[in-house]
């Protein structure tokens, strides 16, 4: 049975809005910024009192809760040593999650529901800056293809739900993200908080050298968090479609670079060499942002800014 579609608008403040994984990088973002603008009736739940990877217990928790709007942003998540040492796991356990979050979410017709994914989802060699219609037209970077298949997997589900029940959902595929909340472990961590861990402690250690991964060469694209925030409310009140959007600043810099950036940002002085035994991944990914930018939305915060304030959180946060 058809349900009829949800015109995307104004949501309603008053709605009730689940955010998954709303302690998380993004969805801890998310959370401040539907706080900023008015929304009444938030709901999130820690892992401790939800594990999404339990079927039984999400599809509980929608029946007695009963969105009207789901923000999926809840993952596992890691960088390339993540990744690349346990893709079994990541595989397994983000196919999960997003399995019992839609489904949950389908069971109680919910109107609206944004997935957020990652750029990962793109061909390793796709034409540069990487456009929506790049998806499954080339083989994925090897140390991060289990996760990217179980992104890929939840926008296809998202689509066959779209197809099959006209509910207004959508999905928002996101470049690499930085920003408070961050997951700062030595060794799993993204390239920007672990740079920000690293030159933190070397400038504390006084070490004179600091040893980054790769030759420093590849390019990336940096979004600040609550940039990322401010783009999934407003997708989920300007955007309808089955395809997925890209979200990012549509700039990218060198590894070096950023971790030139980060330095400046930490008070670093000493040397940045580079380990060329060890892996770079995919050596560009810039993000085709002109679909979102046409929806009337547009990244507003620097790297040089937006790096202050991470490390500013880690010191109050992690580093000390």
């Amino acid at each position: 049975m058809l349900v009829a579609m949800t015109a995307p608008g104004r949501l309603d403040r008053d709605a009730t809005t689940y955010v998954a994984g709303h302690h998380g990088l993004v969805g801890s973002a998310v959370w401040r910024k539907f706080e900023d603008e008015g929304f009444t009736r938030l709901v999130g739940k820690r892992s401790a009192e939800l594990d999404l990877r339990d079927r039984g217990e999400v599809f509980t928790f929608f029946r007695e809760t009963t969105p009207q709007v789901v923000v999926i942003a809840a993952a596992k998540v890691g960088g390339i040593v993540a990744n690349s040492t346990y893709p079994a796991e990541f595989l397994s356990e983000n196919l999960q999650i997003q399995v019992n979050l839609l489904d949950a979410a389908l069971s109680t017709r919910v109107p609206r529901l944004i997935f957020l994914g990652s750029s990962c989802i793109y061909p390793k060699y796709a034409r540069q800056p990487i456009r929506e219609d790049s998806l499954l037209t080339g083989p994925l970077e090897p140390t991060n293809d289990a996760y990217a298949i179980a992104k890929i997997a939840g926008i296809m589900q998202v689509q066959a739900v779209r197809r099959e029940y006209g509910l207004a959902w959508i999905s928002a595929m996101p470049t690499n993200l930085y920003g408070p909340g961050d997951n700062f472990h030595p060794e799993h961590s993204h390239v920007v908080p672990a740079l920000i861990r690293r030159f933190h402690e070397a400038k504390t250690a006084q070490a004179p050298v600091v040893t980054n991964w790769g030759t420093g060469t590849p390019r990336r694209e940096f979004l600040h968090s609550a940039d990322l925030a401010a783009a999934v409310l407003h997708l989920l009140e300007h955007y309808d479609d089955p395809q997925t959007i890209n979200v990012g600043t549509g700039t990218d810099l060198t590894i070096a670079q950023t971790a030139q950036a980060v330095a400046d940002a930490v008070g670093y002085t000493g040397t940045i060499e580079w380990d060329t035994s060890k892996p770079d991944g995919t050596p560009r990914k810039v993000l085709d942002v002109t679909r979102i930018n046409a929806l009337g939305w547009k990244a507003g915060i620097p790297f040089s800014e937006g790096i202050k304030e991470a490390y500013d959180w880690y010191v109050n946060h992690v580093g000390g």
